[in-house]
């Protein structure tokens, strides 16, 4: 008879306004992994709160070894052998490495003060099994996105957990470290750990996962063994086949295009980047867009995308280089003169550089376009709710009200806030970093039509994404970056995934 590690039963949470989970039941076997599926919003991410003692639950009950207990916080979880690797990456980015590895467990000897010896050995000792170069005295705020999402995964790790939740373990980090952390469940998987895991990449779910719920609007749909969907030896159309049963109970209609592109007319250069250089950061970029295009840009986690993008869109200095928007130069002094010369960014780290946590969803929607509802001594308020509400609509951002705090959204829906903030702005020129990071397929299709509308507007984007396919799908033209230099640039009929890693990897340059 097979082992239940963990069960919870009847479990059921309301928020003002919503009801985020309705009368739930889950239970994971031992030594497998159990993946959670479903849209962003519908309950995924508050039961695994719950389950880590971050929520209570209104009713229900949580077993592990079949042992009711109660889980009041996150150290309790820990205490029941619990640990969550949470979407939204929680760290301290001026503590160092060591630092918040250790971050509410640190050691201490018999006089009460911390063993730092003990906390620099255990923390070489970690980064070394995981094939991980960076040192334990760094700062986090030196690290990428991907060299933190690293270490949350080595923290929950390291913590001996019998179950672990992963929530969207992968949205941040390289081919070569999902690999490497595919390794790291299957040996934990073998050991005998219990695995929640959570994530909106399909392929990744028929790769790691042994059970598979599907969650939608706080309900269970259904579970499915991952040997009942799949042969043993499964060919790309049994994935496929089996695939689009996964997202049709997701988002309870079939999505027939997941890539809703159409060829739209291009107009004048929108925006032009001329030989612009940072020592030891990137050199020699030289790229355009045009109205009504969207440009791509590929490349391997530390090729310089974002890096570039940050110093054209003003928020990191550059040696040198011109930007000109409708063929115009623009200084490139700061985000202000950026978004007033029609530029804007979507970052890639919403939590670090886009959402306001302790603020309404209204107020993160309209703060970068406050002076058009503060004029003449007087707060708009009317006007502000109408513009948001709009593009509220348009995003399908679901929030039980605009006054609703933007901590409490899924991330699918904060990242449709973050997006509708600068559709407020009425740019000409969007970059889009990452967009649909931690998005669920449905979302994803949401913001794909949008961007399709926005470029039919005579504007014009740049998307920075990590997903071939998607800029495959999307993409008029991409650009493939490599330690820092351009080295191709590819039309839609030049498209392949095999093209764009050689160029990504340096074997190939045009």
């Amino acid at each position: 008879m097979e082992e239940i590690k963990m069960r919870v039963e009847h479990v059921s949470k309301s928020f003002p306004g919503v009801k985020a989970l309705t009368d739930i039941d889950f239970a994971v076997r031992k030594g497998t992994v159990h993946a959670l599926c479903g849209e962003n919003g519908a309950g995924k991410s508050t039961l695994m709160k719950i389950i880590n003692g971050i929520y209570k639950a209104d009713t229900g009950q949580i077993y592990i070894d079949e042992k009711p207990v109660e889980i009041k916080n996150p150290i309790q979880a820990m205490e029941q052998g619990i640990s969550m690797i949470a979407q939204e990456l929680n760290y301290a980015p001026d503590l160092t490495v060591e630092e918040n590895l250790f971050m509410g467990r640190l050691p201490v000897n018999k006089f009460g003060k911390v063993n730092w010896k003990k906390v620099r050995e255990e923390a070489k000792k970690f980064l070394k099994e995981q094939q991980l170069s960076y040192s334990p005295t760094q700062t986090l705020r030196s690290l990428t996105v991907s060299d933190i999402q690293m270490l949350e995964i080595i923290k929950a790790i390291t913590n001996n957990a019998q179950i672990i939740i992963m929530d969207e373990p992968t949205s941040s980090i390289s081919q070569k470290e999902v690999d490497l952390l595919f390794e790291k469940v299957n040996e934990l998987r073998a050991k005998g750990v219990s695995i929640i895991y959570i994530s909106h990449k399909m392929d990744e779910l028929f790769t790691i996962a042994d059970d598979i719920t599907v969650i939608r609007d706080g309900s269970v749909i259904n579970t499915h063994r991952v040997t009942d969907l799949l042969p043993e030896n499964p060919t790309a159309e049994d994935i496929d086949a089996a695939t689009n049963v996964i997202i049709g109970e997701m988002v309870g209609r079939k999505l027939d295009n997941v890539y809703p592109k159409e060829e739209v007319p291009l107009g004048d250069l929108a925006l032009e980047v001329e030989d612009f250089n940072c020592k030891n950061m990137f050199e020699n970029i030289n790229f355009n867009v045009r109205k009504g295009e969207i440009v791509g840009f590929a490349g391997l986690v530390g090729a310089g995308r974002t890096e570039v993008m940050r110093a054209v869109y003003g928020l990191d200095p550059h040696d040198s280089g011109k930007v000109k928007l409708n063929g115009k130069e623009v200084p490139v002094k700061n985000a202000r003169t950026s978004i007033d010369n029609g530029l804007i960014m979507l970052s890639e780290d919403r939590r670090e550089y886009g959402l306001i946590p302790v603020r309404s969803v209204k107020e993160n929607a309209s703060l970068a376009n406050l002076k058009e509802y503060i004029y003449g001594g007087f707060a708009h308020v009317a006007k502000e709710r109408q513009d948001v509400e709009k593009y509220f609509e348009k995003m399908q951002v679901k929030t039980p009200s605009l006054e609703t705090p933007i901590s409490s959204l899924s991330g699918g829906n904060a990242q449709k806030v973050l997006l509708a903030r600068w559709m407020l702005c009425h740019p000409d020129v969007m970059i889009l970093d990452e967009p649909t990071r931690g998005i669920d397929v449905g979302a994803k299709f949401e913001i794909y039509k949008l961007m399709t509308e926005i470029v039919k507007e005579d504007k014009a984007i740049v998307m920075v994404s990590s997903e071939m396919a998607e800029l495959i799908g999307m993409c008029d033209r991409i650009y493939v970056m490599c330690q820092g230099r351009i080295t191709g640039c590819l039309t839609r009929d030049e498209f392949s995934q095999e093209r764009i890693m050689m160029s990504a990897t340096g074997l190939m340059e045009s």
